[in-house]
């Protein structure tokens, strides 16, 4: 069932270009378009959308605020923060606001893709470029973290799982990248697990980011 999305930005222009985007990608249908914050209300009530493409810069309701209030309204609905704002404080807000996710403007179209399909599996997703921000506000405190383990330990499939995951992928979007399945990646995952003593994902990605592994040239 294809992935039913609406798309919510003051640029008239912006909405096209997305649409014309998105339209072309069997798995979603765009079943309507919003310019500021109270239309995206009411029309959600209409078309009952699965995830809103939400910018954060809208007249009158801002994206935060109009997430807050969709979250309340409807628990289940998923939001998507698509910004042009690579900020610390706007990613915490928006997330705390109840976003399912956060991505900047400037990101190619298979990020894009890979965060609405991420959202709808019900995983959240952070652009790679602002999960530092993510990773320093929830991980423990420095005086419980696992002690630094060097990336020599690690098999170079069990490293290019760790970019995958830090990046976003999901377990079945790593699976179609490296052509192997769900349960051998979950095996590469509880190795990483074992050998870093890190089992959780924030864990792994903090790891991830310790050792320059968000780099994308690498």
């Amino acid at each position: 069932m294809a992935i039913r999305l609406l798309i919510a930005d003051d640029h008239g222009v912006i909405r096209a270009g997305l649409r014309a985007l998105l339209n072309g990608v069997s798995e979603i249908e765009v079943v309507g378009e919003a310019g500021d914050g109270f239309e995206v209300l009411e029309k959600t009530g209409e078309l009952n959308p699965d995830i809103i493409l939400m910018d954060l810069s809208m007249p009158g309701m801002d994206g935060i605020e109009t997430t807050r209030q969709l979250r309340q309204r409807k628990p289940d609905i998923k939001v998507l923060i698509l910004t042009v704002h690579e900020d610390e404080s706007l990613l915490k807000e928006a997330i705390r606001s109840g976003a399912s996710g956060y991505i900047v403007k400037r990101a190619a179209e298979s990020e894009l893709l890979n965060a609405l399909r991420a959202i709808q599996g019900g995983d959240m997703y952070v652009h790679p470029a602002l999960m530092r921000f993510f990773v320093k506000d929830i991980s423990p405190p420095t005086t419980t973290r696992p002690a630094q383990v060097k990336l020599d330990v690690l098999t170079q499939r069990e490293i290019v799982v760790l970019k995958l995951l830090a990046r976003g992928y999901t377990n079945r979007q790593i699976a179609d990248e490296l052509g192997i399945s769900p349960r051998t990646v979950e095996g590469h995952r509880a190795n990483l697990s074992a050998k870093l003593g890190r089992s959780s994902r924030v864990e792994l990605v903090n790891y991830a980011e310790e050792n320059g592994l968000l780099d994308f040239s690498k």
